[in-house]
């Protein structure tokens, strides 16, 4: 069952729901991916425009990628008091399991001020994943 994980930052408010992806995995090639479902949902007074990202992503090898690129799937959305941007995306990875965490990169419309929103840390999780406790 896919969780979702959230986080509030100025107004702005971040949903992600990871999901594990069983038909493009290949566990004997060390080949795991997952889609994950994000929601963005200006809560705020301001006009708001989505501009950068950037993803930490973590391998349960404790290997870090950096990720860091403009807007989320091609677009910078600019989100109007009460509106919300979804999307999906992914990420592949080497082992059975992880976790991401990040930011966007915002600006507010009237002012040209910028800001960053968290985005909540959420796990990779797979059938495949030891579950034994050490």
């Amino acid at each position: 069952m896919a969780e979702d994980y959230s986080k509030t930052t100025r107004g702005i408010r971040v949903s992600v729901r990871p999901f594990y992806l069983e038909d493009q995995s290949e566990p004997e090639t060390h080949h795991y991916v997952w889609a994950y479902r994000v929601k963005i949902e200006n809560r705020s007074s301001e006009i708001v425009q989505l501009l950068r990202r950037t993803w930490q992503i973590t391998d349960a090898h404790g290997r870090v990628q950096h990720l860091h690129g403009a807007g989320v799937v091609g677009e910078q959305p600019v989100l109007e008091p009460g509106e919300a941007f979804e999307y999906t995306s992914g990420t592949p990875l080497e082992t059975p399991s992880g976790f991401m965490t990040g930011a966007y990169h915002m600006v507010i419309a009237a002012s040209g001020e910028r800001f960053d929103v968290a985005i909540p840390a959420f796990s990779l999780d797979s059938p495949h994943q030891d579950r034994r406790l050490h």
